[in-house]
């Protein structure tokens, strides 16, 4: 059984706005990676996974239970990180921590007071007066202290400061050990390469890529920087029809995807005062699927 499958879902708000024909699935103990710019369709499947709305066409489902039908008893199993943290502002942080807690039928509140001793989070302040980052942590803490199933968050990390990030990061990394399930949408692309499984990314309604994040990283371009020793290096190295990024000086950058024999062999016959290797990062292949961007050797 899938934790997580779409199949064949459709919302089109017009104009076209909307989810077209999405289909995808997640596995018990996957963490995917859902990319895309905002207005891409990303929160539209949130919803229809989460219940909120329905699907005009196909479906969606969460441990074999129909979103739309059996949402009440989906939420029991599931955390939830929202993209736009909306709390009750005249609430305290652990009011409303507790209120969360009595919703869900929690007896023990061990789990939640580890969270906010991670996470550095004194919940006794009023919400209305919290910092967008401590709100942020506060919605850590509800989506995980009931140790759910199946976790759905929205751009998680979003006001945190890099410190923090980095224990987001550790705490995913070990819900995946214990076999959880994650959708996670993300701007935080070193968040995303460091903790998903599988990547899929979203354009204008539509899947146009769904692949293992191990795959994605192998077919990443890397850059060389080459110093030549003098101008007039650099100048013969230009006619050797090598894609060139950037230039400055005796240095020249070039993008290499397979081609790196080529590279080598043909520097054995210049002068060559240093090479400095840079990787294409995730960022830069999302973008390929919005910008077109050159491919290289």
């Amino acid at each position: 059984m899938k934790a997580i499958e779409i199949s064949h879902m459709t919302c089109d708000y017009g104009h076209g706005k909307g989810i077209f024909d999405i289909s995808f699935t997640i596995d018990e103990g996957e963490v995917f990676g859902f990319l895309g710019p905002n207005g891409a369709g990303k929160t539209t499947t949130i919803r229809h996974l989460l219940g909120f709305i329905f699907a005009k066409e196909g479906n969606c489902s969460i441990l074999g239970m129909d979103c739309g039908k059996q949402a009440a008893t989906i939420q029991k199993k599931l955390g939830y990180i929202p993209g736009e943290i909306n709390l009750w502002e005249e609430m305290s942080g652990m009011q409303f921590l507790k209120f969360m807690a009595k919703f869900r039928g929690m007896k023990d509140m061990g789990r939640c007071e580890e969270l906010m001793e991670r996470f550095e989070l004194d919940p006794s302040g009023r919400i209305k007066k919290m910092s967008k980052g401590m709100k942020q942590k506060v919605g850590i803490v509800a989506a995980f202290m009931h140790d759910p199933q199946i976790l759905i968050l929205d751009e998680p990390s979003s006001g945190l400061d890099p410190l923090m990030q980095n224990v987001f990061v550790d705490l995913i990394q070990e819900e995946k050990m214990k076999g959880k399930s994650i959708l996670m949408s993300s701007h935080m692309f070193e968040e995303v390469e460091r903790t998903c499984d599988r990547i899929g990314i979203i354009k204008d309604g539509h899947i146009v890529c769904v692949e293992d994040a191990q795959t994605l990283r192998q077919s990443k371009k890397r850059r060389y920087q080459i110093r030549f020793a003098n101008i007039n290096e650099v100048v013969r190295f230009q006619q050797e029809g090598f894609y060139i990024t950037a230039m400055h000086k005796h240095m020249v950058e070039v993008e290499i995807h397979k081609n790196l024999a080529k590279l080598i062999q043909t520097l054995s016959h210049y002068e060559v005062e240093d090479i400095d290797v840079t990787h294409q990062s995730l960022e830069e292949i999302f973008m390929q699927y919005y910008g077109g961007e050159h491919h290289g050797e």
